[in-house]
């Protein structure tokens, strides 16, 4: 079962990234950053990490956007930024059709939340250090079986699950 952990917005964090890279390492097989980490993309921190170049981030190492395949699922990573994401989905809906990616992750607005639109999944992980719509920093893991079974938990920077901000969801083509 693929399992991946998705964060954003970390802002200078260190110690926290840290932990939460660690606290989850031996359960995931992917780790996405959705940009603003402000940190170097040879950081120890974001070792491992599929990283988006974020607004706040001028290491010019990094990449405006990663392509990531787990299995049968095709995950597209932007920070958001340059897809106007807190007007509309449909600039990275258009990227993600153009690139054939199911899932799109992205952050830049701080907003925890998920969103299934036209067969593709938008992940945005919310804030681990500046949170917009709620007190809670937070990140999430996404896992499936098939695409039929697709899951998406929230947690708080803590650790603790925040059964509210739970999604369950196919991606499978419907006939």
């Amino acid at each position: 079962m693929p399992k991946v952990l998705i964060i954003s917005d970390t802002h200078g964090l260190t110690n926290e990234v840290m932990e939460i890279k660690q606290r989850h390492q031996q359960e995931v097989d992917e780790l996405i950053h959705c940009g603003d980490s402000e940190l170097s993309s040879q950081s120890e921190e974001l070792e491992g990490f599929h990283y988006a170049k974020g607004n706040c981030d001028f290491d010019t190492h990094m990449e405006n956007e990663q392509i990531v395949k787990i299995g049968d699922v095709s995950i597209l990573v932007v920070h958001g930024h340059l897809h106007q994401i807190k007007s509309t989905l449909m600039p990275l809906s258009y990227r993600a059709d153009e690139l054939g990616a199911q899932v799109a992750c992205f952050g830049h607005s701080h907003m925890a939340g998920a969103e299934k639109v036209n067969g593709k999944l938008f992940i945005n992980p919310g804030s681990a250090r500046l949170p917009r719509d709620r007190e809670e920093p937070t990140y999430a893991i996404l896992e499936w079986e098939t695409l039929d079974n697709i899951e998406l938990q929230y947690y708080q920077v803590t650790g603790k699950p925040m059964p509210a901000l739970r999604m369950e969801t196919s991606l499978a083509a419907k006939n």
